[in-house]
């Protein structure tokens, strides 16, 4: 009887067939979505990719899957890169994706649009959020490739407008699997360096398909988390990329965000130039206006406006005198009139004007006026008359009696 395997084995011998074959673990698989899931709870994708005539089946695990910069779709064609193999429980043979983006314009616009939407509705374009670029930065950092011809025109455009400053470079990869982590972790080390005042992301143009890694969601959010300004310069002119959307500030070449990120030297110093020129002729102008002053000053001048300036004082200070007088003569006679009616006042109630009309008063023994009523028979009185005074003793009192009514 001959030998025997059981099916685990088959299939173990099968998986590691595949395996070996070198062609099978670097595979770019073109192919239409279908039957897509992603498991609630694992995170995992499920799939199919299918052409005209045969379908594969596909999965890609969680941690891959969060790295996808679009949100697959049922229809849609993609490029998956991956390796082929065989899961040994089902015995069925697979695909393990690594990366995944669309493949022709109606599915990578489809993504696009997808994600552009997703994004602005978040208001990671708002235009509120975006900060300006520093008009003479110090350090700029640079996200790109280090042999790419991106870097070399951002250095030329800057030596040449404004060598005073200098360039940092994150060096990443700007196409192939690697590249959005590349990117992504070169932004968050310049965002977390101290030296630069702002941060390019570039690189030379290309196919969509070499531009599609800067449609990623995660550079996307990086370089909206930035604290500081972000410059996007991917492309040419005519691409678009959804980081542009979300960077401060968008240049159509790398050329054109060397020279949009520092000044140009030659018009600074034009510039310079001309406030030079605007201060000298601000200055001698002054010069004139202070030789003119002096030349009025001349000491017949002065003389003659300080003698006029005196005769002017002289004349107010003569007419406050006047004022000054008139007032205390008017002060002076109004004074005088309410003295002599207080004085006639006075002189009405004095009595001893009556007495000059040869009336008498009696004063008791203690000198004060006192009423005939009052006097007792013997006691010592004075009459005191205008002239003279008579030293009298009282015989007798007569009272009259009080009038009836």
């Amino acid at each position: 009887m001959a030998d025997f395997i059981n099916v685990t084995t088959l299939n173990l011998l099968a998986k590691q067939v595949l395996e070996q074959c070198e062609p099978l673990n670097n595979l770019i698989v073109c192919g239409e979505i279908s039957n897509f899931t992603r498991h609630y709870k694992s995170g995992h994708c499920y799939f199919t990719l299918k052409d005209e005539r045969a379908s594969v089946k596909c999965v890609m695990f969680r941690d891959k899957a969060r790295l996808l910069s679009f949100p697959p779709e049922n229809g849609m064609l993609v490029l998956a890169y991956g390796r082929a193999t065989l899961y040994e429980r089902d015995g069925a043979f697979q695909l393990y994706c690594d990366y995944m983006r669309p493949f022709g314009a109606g599915a990578a616009q489809m993504a696009f649009d997808a994600l552009k939407k997703k994004l602005a509705a978040e208001g990671l374009f708002d235009p509120a959020h975006k900060r300006p670029v520093p008009p003479m930065p110090q350090c700029i950092g640079v996200v790109t490739s280090k042999t790419g011809a991106a870097l070399q025109d951002v250095i030329n455009v800057i030596s040449r407008r404004w060598p005073a400053t200098r360039l940092l470079l994150a060096p990443v990869s700007v196409q192939g699997l690697e590249a959005e982590q590349t990117i992504v972790d070169g932004i968050r080390r310049l965002d977390a360096d101290p030296r630069p005042d702002l941060i390019l992301v570039t690189r030379g143009g290309g196919s969509k398909e070499d531009l599609w890694v800067f449609n990623s969601e995660r550079i996307a959010r990086t370089a909206y988390a930035c604290r500081k300004p972000v410059v996007s310069a991917v492309g040419h002119e005519i691409d678009t990329t959804i980081l542009d959307y979300v960077a401060d500030l968008r240049a159509p070449t790398p050329s054109a965000a060397a020279e949009l990120c520092v000044p140009d030297q030659a018009r600074v110093r034009q510039q310079i130039f001309i406030l030079q020129e605007n201060i000298q002729k601000n200055m001698q102008s002054r010069l004139q206006i202070c030789y003119n002053k002096y030349k009025d000053l001349s000491p017949d001048q002065t003389l003659r406006r300080v003698q006029q300036g005196i005769g002017r004082r002289g004349e107010d200070v003569a007419l406050v005198a006047e004022q000054i007088r008139r007032a205390a003569h008017e002060k002076t006679d109004r004074r005088s009139r309410e003295l002599q009616g207080a004085a006639a006042v006075a002189g009405s109630l004095n009595p001893y004007a009556v007495l000059a009309r040869g009336y008498a008063m009696v004063e008791n023994r203690a000198g004060s006026c006192c009423s005939v009523a009052e006097l007792e028979p013997g006691q010592k009185i004075r009459v005191r008359g205008n002239l003279a005074s008579a030293q009298c003793t009282v015989d007798a009192v007569e009272r009259a009696e009080r009038p009836e009514t």
